[in-house]
């Protein structure tokens, strides 16, 4: 059975965006077991968090572990990953608009 999407979760055109942004498996690598939890699921965990603002043990169990979830959410905060996935939309965004970083903002 598949779970029911909420409205936090990430669509496919979005998530084609940012999980090349996330960082790699150390299994990719050569290093460390293969990761067996869906990527795409734990990010969508966070999204639910930040966006409902509930206490990580209250994640809806159709998410993978709270647990889990926290520990990527964590360990992502501290490798910047979160302030690298901002830049570069950002920049992408500043692209698509042709709004270069020359351009000033006027009111």
């Amino acid at each position: 059975m598949t779970r029911q999407g909420y409205p936090s979760d990430v669509s496919d055109a979005e998530w084609k965006i940012v999980e090349p942004l996330l960082p790699r498996a150390k299994s990719e690598s050569g290093r460390g077991r293969k990761r067996t939890v869906d990527m795409r699921a734990v990010y969508n965990g966070i999204r639910y968090v930040c966006r409902t603002g509930c206490a990580w043990e209250y994640l809806p169990h159709d998410f993978p572990p709270a647990k889990t979830v926290y520990g990527y959410w964590r360990k992502w905060e501290k490798k910047g990953v979160w302030q690298y996935i901002h830049d570069h939309l950002r920049e992408a965004l500043r692209k698509k608009t042709a709004r270069g970083k020359s351009q000033r903002w006027h009111h």
